[in-house]
């Protein structure tokens, strides 16, 4: 029989001062925090690029208080996906890039990319993104050297020549609107990138379409958007949903708005590790 492909279970960002004296025991420090969760989950969606560029130190922080087999998957920048809607993409792609993202070496897991509800890039814009995406460690750093000015020697981070350069890189887009969909679905599907499983309560449509040779799911909450838990019902959903899709999967839980997402993770987890057919 098979081994089946592996699936990665976390949360959407860590840094909840709400958290504290729940999933948070009251000794574990704002510092501590993300040790924490890699004690316990298996990996975390970085939020905090999606706001402004980190220094390098922080993403080496980060690589540093994680165990070896810890991942990261990381939230493109809104500067690309919301201010520029996409339109000349290759420079701040490639600063983003330098900003320091690399310093997670092979604890780098996929790149997220968020698009607007409202005024998403058009498809013309989104095929042309795609085809700049680099698909290995070695192409993100050779892009990355080619990032703007506002990157100073001390806030670049380029990684040494040929470090791990035929790693893979996969990405994933997630769309909050149907608009031009099967369009969208095609250009993702020629380049081999994953849309997004997205529930956002009914906020936007949830669209499940296969396009890559990986899954990726953000659970943003059920019945109220970034409120409340999901029943056992609903995760049984989501364990016969993965394991049907039979490929590589990271699901994250963003409903972390009071508290729910480590916990739901975690039940998650133990469900798909339950479910996994006897070798």
């Amino acid at each position: 029989m098979s081994v089946p492909p592996p699936i990665h279970v976390g949360i959407s960002g860590w840094s909840y001062a709400r958290w504290h004296g729940d999933f948070y025991p009251d000794e574990v420090s704002q510092r501590d925090e993300l040790a924490y969760v890699a004690s316990r989950l298996a990996t975390v969606e970085v939020n905090a690029s999606f706001y402004r560029l980190q220094r390098p130190s922080t993403y080496e922080r980060w690589y540093d208080r994680t165990p070896e087999a810890f991942r990261f998957a990381v939230k493109g920048s809104r500067y690309l996906t919301h201010q520029r809607r996409l339109n000349d993409a290759e420079v701040p792609l490639a600063t983003f890039l330098a900003s320091g993202v690399l310093a997670l070496r092979d604890k780098l897991g996929p790149f997220l990319w968020q698009l607007p509800a409202a005024g998403a890039p058009t498809p013309e814009r989104l095929d042309a993104f795609c085809a700049l995406l680099p698909r290995t460690y070695g192409a993100a750093a050779a892009l990355a050297a080619l990032h703007g000015p506002q990157l100073t020697p001390d806030r670049a981070w380029l990684p040494p020549a040929d470090t791990g350069a035929e790693r893979p890189l996969a990405h994933a887009v997630e769309i909050r609107s149907d608009e031009a969909l099967d369009e969208v679905t095609e250009i993702l599907r020629r380049h081999g990138i994953a849309l997004v499983v997205s529930d956002g309560a009914g906020t936007w449509p949830m669209i499940e379409r296969a396009t890559a040779d990986l899954a990726y799911v953000r659970l943003h909450g059920h019945t109220v958007l970034y409120h409340g838990g999901y029943s056992d019902h609903r995760l049984r959903r989501w364990v016969e949903r993965i394991r049907a899709w039979d490929v590589e999967t990271w699901v994250y839980f963003d409903n972390d708005a009071d508290g729910r997402a480590p916990y739901d993770a975690e039940r998650l987890a133990r469900r798909l590790r339950r479910s996994v057919p006897s070798q």
